[in-house]
């Protein structure tokens, strides 16, 4: 096994990952021929097939599958070295990958860029938008330092730090602005537009309004904001939105706003990362940043 190298299992994780060759080749900045030879290669060595190829994707064979387990932790280890060494200096230097959901990204990112960019001038801020299953796996396997997601995650793997507790409102046609805001009761007789499956604002909206989470229901699933928002004004429905999004959301449609009654509809917004991090302490003070941020917002 000597022959093996850390670029072919970084090569190996990426068509792990994306199950397709084009698109591995892609994301690691080379050409589809020679990320095929190097995972050629990568099997020879090994003696037994990685992939079972396919028109259009590939598949891990059941030993691919265990042997990427191992890879992944295998690249998080390398990493955590390289974050190792940056954690003992002064300094915060270097790539910081964040991971940030959909129904936060468009409203915070304006707010916190500059200011974390001002902070950590030598910082080279990557961000990555996708739910927040995904981000806890690839925060897990190491493809993330950080997350910015509505806590709880209550995962023991996690640390997690609270950055700011928003509201929800809720959008209605624009005739009915002026108008008191529902009972809960009420709410769960009108159509009510949520987010798709996996958006966990769409879980905590359905909790609000005490309609469990796995039952059928009629309206729409859209998968944004700015969607549902749109087909409120369009006179289809109700919705909730974050404060965050007010401003951005509504401008364009023909929508009012009604805030609830104490103990109105609200979510944590935080950040987590891996306990196992050696920038933790680092990403601490990230987080002081972000939450200063917000709060000057």
């Amino acid at each position: 096994m000597s022959n093996l190298t850390l670029k072919q299992l970084r090569y190996f994780a990426a068509l792990a990952r994306h199950g397709h060759f084009g698109h591995a080749a892609e994301a690691c900045a080379i050409s589809q021929p020679a990320l095929s030879m190097q995972i050629k290669e990568l099997e020879e060595t090994l003696g037994t097939m990685l992939f079972e190829r396919g028109a259009r994707q590939v598949r891990l064979t059941g030993f691919g599958e265990v042997f990427a387990e191992r890879v992944r932790e295998i690249l998080r280890d390398v990493d955590e070295l390289g974050d190792l060494a940056r954690a003992s200096r002064d300094r915060l230097v270097g790539r910081l990958r964040i991971g940030i959901i959909p129904t936060i990204a468009p409203y915070l990112l304006p707010r916190i860029i500059g200011d974390l960019t001002r902070a950590f001038p030598e910082l080279d801020i990557q961000v990555r938008e996708t739910l927040t299953p995904k981000l806890a796996q690839e925060l897990s396997d190491g493809l993330l330092d950080t997350a910015i997601v509505a806590l709880p995650v209550s995962d023991p793997a996690f640390a997690e730090v609270p950055i700011l507790t928003e509201n929800f409102v809720l959008v209605r046609h624009a005739r009915q602005a002026g108008q008191p805001a529902p009972s809960r009761e009420k709410l769960r007789g009108m159509r009510l537009l949520l987010l798709e499956e996996g958006h966990c604002f769409r879980d905590q909206a359905l909790s609000f309004c005490s309609i469990p989470t796995g039952r059928p229901r009629e309206g729409l699933d859209g998968s944004s904001l700015s969607t549902l928002v749109q087909m409120v004004g369009a006179g289809i429905g109700v919705t909730f939105i974050p404060e965050m999004a007010v401003e951005v959301e509504t401008r364009s449609a023909s929508v009012s706003v009604t805030r609830f009654d104490d103990p109105q509809p609200c979510r944590t917004i935080g950040m987590i990362w891996r306990r196992s991090n050696p920038l933790a302490g680092q990403l601490d003070r990230i987080a002081r940043v972000i939450h200063c941020a917000c709060q000057a917002g």
